[in-house]
């Protein structure tokens, strides 16, 4: 591994390039109008794992967009890595508040990042973090350091609920067959603080409709004889939660691990500055379920958000009148343990049961996936922790996060496999948000980290 810091110095200028090429792309699985850039994307993946020295790649056909598969064999007796990424990228909305368009990347510097970073859409989730894998696969192709076997699964529908992926996996598991998942989608605490990610949330995402009056009606005419649909959506979404900002739905809970308090006071022990994430967020305050630390909040704990809401009148100047109907879209983050699809049907029993009869209701879910816990006493995580420790100098602090991979615990039904989350994102790089940033340090740190993670399960794995 002694050539790894000088290839990538070496490498470092046509790394960028291929990856601003890449997000250029304006992927958006979420909208039907950017399904060629889509399928384009896909190309670029597959066209850039048989450059890096896949042996074997294709375009997997699913119901949806295509999952991109390749792997590199080099002796069956050896073990094999299978990462997994996605390609499709959240919508880029709203666009008025990106400094930059979000789909011509630019590399500017910051504090933060005194070397750079890649603003773009995706730049951080997924494409990034999921192109550092491609690179380490050259690196380590090119120079003969390729330990292992290692297979590569790359899909274009995670923002949208992994739907196709859920279809392939089963359809396929001598394929995808393997000794450990490795997945980069996840951050860590602080550049100079690695962790290693060992638990997500799982999730349930569902769109309400409330339907009043046969059309939208003046408000002169009709306003407090007929219920409104908006005033009556915005107080059933208020209910949801009680005056400690603990979730009102029947049984919501009843499957949620509490954790000890040895437990609790490890997660603690984290590095964790109320003062500047409040700052960073320009708030005065934080907010949440009475009870629980801000990281025990977005980490261990089920939350009800409202994504999105709308209903009425919402153009320039004023318009009088009652909408006929009112939407809201809302997520649940899930813990371990809780079923989503249980959770999806208590919401929609509950929310139906607490509309007054004037109005109708209807609940749509869309997506969701369970939560996820990994071992941290296997050689998998071991592995990992040892090439954070070899790269950065220090060992890496295991951190449960608050984000969702709803595929994962799938990965674990079907193909009896481990997962190892290592992310090189930092909670500043506003995923989903506008200005979405990837650091360049962090976009080659993966790069050098990643090979000695095959090295390491290697070593361990005989």
């Amino acid at each position: 591994m002694n050539s790894l810091q000088s290839y990538i110095k070496n490498n470092k200028n046509r790394f960028l390039e291929e990856l601003i090429e890449l997000l250029k792309i304006p992927s958006v699985s979420a909208d039907k109008a950017f399904k060629k850039d889509v399928l384009l994307t896909a190309d670029f993946v597959l066209n850039s794992l048989q450059k890096a020295g896949c042996d074997h790649v294709e375009v997997c056909e699913t119901p949806g967009y295509p999952i991109i598969y390749g792997e590199k064999i080099i002796d069956k007796n050896l073990p094999t890595v299978l990462v997994y990424g996605h390609y499709d990228v959240q919508p880029a909305d709203p666009i008025d508040l990106w400094d930059s368009p979000p789909f011509e990347p630019i590399i500017k510097k910051t504090d933060l990042h005194p070397e750079g970073a890649i603003y773009a859409r995706g730049a951080c989730d997924d494409k990034g973090q999921m192109y550092m894998h491609v690179k380490a696969l050259e690196y380590m192709t090119a120079t003969g350091n390729l330990p292992c076997n290692v297979k590569f699964m790359i899909e274009g529908e995670e923002e949208v609920g992994s739907e196709s992926l859920s279809w392939f996996v089963p359809r396929n598991k001598e394929k995808l067959a393997n000794d450990v998942i490795l997945i980069s989608d996840t951050g860590m605490i602080a550049n100079d603080i690695p962790s290693i990610t060992t638990g997500l949330r799982g999730l349930s995402y569902v769109e309400v409709e409330i339907t009043g009056p046969n059309r939208d009606l003046h408000s002169g005419l009709y306003g407090g004889a007929v219920a409104n649909p908006i005033n009556i959506l915005t107080k059933m979404i208020a209910s949801l939660h009680d005056e400690n900002n603990h979730i009102t739905i029947p049984g919501f809970y009843n499957d949620v691990e509490d954790l000890s308090k040895d437990e609790r006071a490890e997660m603690a022990k984290a590095p964790f500055s109320l003062e500047n994430y409040k700052k960073a967020l320009d708030i005065d305050s934080v907010y949440g379920e009475e009870g629980y630390s801000t990281n025990e909040r977005n980490a261990i704990r089920p939350t009800l958000d409202v994504n999105g809401i709308w209903g009425g009148y919402t153009g320039e100047g004023a318009k009088t009148v009652i909408a006929s109907k009112a939407y809201a879209k809302i997520s649940m983050r899930l813990v371990p343990n809780q079923d989503w699809k249980t959770i999806t049907e208590l919401f929609k029993n509950h929310f139906e049961s607490i509309a007054p009869k004037a109005v109708k209701v209807k609940v749509t879910p869309h997506h969701g996936g369970q939560g996820y816990v990994t071992p941290t006493n296997n050689i998998a995580y071991q592995a990992a922790s040892k090439a954070y420790e070899t790269t950065f100098g220090k060992t890496p602090i295991p951190q449960r996060s608050g984000g969702s991979i709803p595929i994962v615990a799938l990965f674990e039904q079907e193909l009896k496999s481990k997962t190892i989350l290592m992310g090189f994102g930092l909670d500043s790089d506003a995923i989903h948000s506008p200005n979405e940033h990837f650091g360049v340090w962090n976009y080659l740190k993966g790069i050098e980290t990643i090979p000695y993670f095959y090295l390491n399960f290697t070593k361990l794995y005989r």
